[in-house]
């Protein structure tokens, strides 16, 4: 059964082909269309869709889906297992909810933080025993740059270099980007150290266009071994609701 998942946010559009639960192609673009989806359809055989969008309403694209494989809609009301104590369940992003269902579904009875380094940064815990009661949702690295040039009158926009290491503030350029990465460091320290204290076990899934910046300042931490990145977060969540769907 090969299975396409499609996965929209707020930068890039993310699709992966899985064939048996694993995935044989995977690209990031910065708009997927009709023309490409038929493309893949065509080309990997696809049998099953489904898709996750954080961004406007895309009607077109489903309704090409529905019309040419068997399309699985995508909402909070698809459950493989978790207990889901989010008190506006309807508001809950999709792709926050597609990685807690793949992490679910890879470390069963694992206590697990999510980080995604995306447009912006978002923490989620899912309990060993399943049980989710929300997370948190902060300001990306290109975000926080952008608010201090937008909001100030003489503070330039700062193009970060993700390569870049924390710098000492020297001059007015190196102070942005020591007080952004540094603060940045600071709260994602604040989040890991408040689970991991409870639970040396913990694993700490990060994911997300920015995960460099994370797994750069924490590969010598003392959680380092807990920390495992996996870009496909989202799609293997996705993927795991087609599984589910027809077992």
């Amino acid at each position: 059964m090969r299975n396409l998942a499609i996965d929209i946010g707020n930068t890039n559009s993310k699709v992966a082909v899985f064939d048996s639960g694993a995935i044989v192609f995977h690209e990031a673009v910065p708009r997927i269309d009709e023309a490409r989806l038929r493309q893949l359809i065509s080309d990997y055989q696809i049998e099953n869709t489904i898709l996750s969008n954080v961004n406007h309403s895309q009607d077109a694209l489903v309704s090409f889906l529905q019309a040419n494989t068997r399309y699985i809609p995508f909402s909070v009301e698809k459950n493989t297992g978790i207990q889901n104590n989010y008190k506006s369940p309807a508001t809950l992003g999709l792709d926050r909810w597609a990685k807690l269902l793949a992490v679910h579904q890879l470390y069963a009875a694992q206590a697990c933080l999510i980080i995604d380094m995306g447009t912006c940064i978002t923490y989620d815990y899912l309990s060993a025993a399943g049980s989710y009661d929300g997370g948190s949702i902060s300001l990306g690295i290109q975000m926080r740059f952008n608010a201090l040039a937008h909001y100030t009158g003489k503070l330039p926009l700062i193009q970060w270099d993700r390569g870049e290491v924390i710098p000492s503030g020297t001059d007015t350029q190196t102070a942005i980007i020591s007080g952004v990465l540094q603060g940045l460091k600071s709260e994602l320290e604040g989040f890991i150290n408040q689970r991991y204290k409870d639970n040396n076990t913990l694993k700490i899934m990060v994911t997300g266009g920015d995960a460099r910046f994370l797994l750069g300042q924490f590969k010598n931490s003392i959680f380092a071994a807990q920390i495992i990145h996996d870009p496909y977060l989202v799609l293997k969540g996705l993927n795991e609701v087609i599984a589910f769907e027809y077992v």
